[in-house]
């Protein structure tokens, strides 16, 4: 059992039933996060919207990645070895072709979002259990909904990093994603369209919580550069 957990969660977490059951937790925990801010949301001008919803916007990220990949299974496309640094991927650097088509620009586009979907998961799923943690520190009362809160953002985190470390990605894309999450940080702060808090005291938290994870996604892209001597 215990080795079947590593293959599947460590080694290959491209398997298509846990695909699925992911794809069916992440669709509702979307649906729920966007009515979770839908009253924010109304008071927010329509073209801050995308910025506004941090966490189910991460996850709809990972809901149309994890989609396509099922698309990539259901065409008889499975994982393979990558020949550049040993890692199990997606094979075909994941590519449905019953969606995207087989062109450059489909590929490179599913790739930037599968980076984009992981990047967000860890990013906003740190973000919260730290926002969540500081409310708690502070003698904030520990109800079922923050506590649901907290660990279902740990588990944004946990399956972010599960698919990032085998997704496939070049050093200009992941810049690419990182200025994206830099521009939600300023519209977030300095713009002032940031989730709702807990308390108005939590700003200055969140604000650092947020450029510093921005940061760290730029650090742990030069790594993995660095870490493979060459684009990967």
């Amino acid at each position: 059992m215990l080795q079947f957990l590593k293959y599947l969660l460590w080694d290959d977490p491209f398997q298509p039933f846990f695909l699925k059951g992911l794809l069916v937790i992440n669709l509702l925990g979307s649906l729920y996060g966007y009515y979770w801010y839908h009253e924010q949301l109304l008071a927010t001008p329509l073209v801050w919207w995308i910025f506004t919803p941090d966490s189910p916007l991460s996850t709809s990220f990972f809901t149309l990645t994890l989609t396509l990949l099922l698309l990539d299974t259901r065409e008889g496309k499975r994982t393979k070895t990558c020949k550049r640094c040993g890692e199990r991927r997606p094979e075909g650097l994941p590519i449905s072709t019953s969606y995207l088509g087989r062109s450059y620009l489909s590929r490179k586009t599913q790739e930037i979002l599968g980076v984009l979907a992981c990047a967000t998961l860890i990013k906003y799923g740190l973000w919260a259990v730290v926002v969540i943690g500081d409310y708690w520190i502070k003698r904030g009362p520990v109800q079922p909904v923050e506590t649901l809160l907290f660990l279902s953002h740990l588990g944004m985190v946990a399956q972010g990093y599960l698919f990032l470390r085998h997704w496939p990605f070049y050093f200009g894309q992941g810049v690419l994603v990182g200025a994206w999450l830099i521009l939600n940080d300023y519209v977030d702060y300095a713009l002032g369209w940031h989730p709702y808090l807990f308390r108005p005291d939590q700003e200055p938290l969140a604000a650092a919580a947020a450029l510093a994870l921005s940061a760290c996604w730029f650090l742990y892209c030069l790594g993995r550069k660095i870490t493979a001597n060459k684009e990967y």
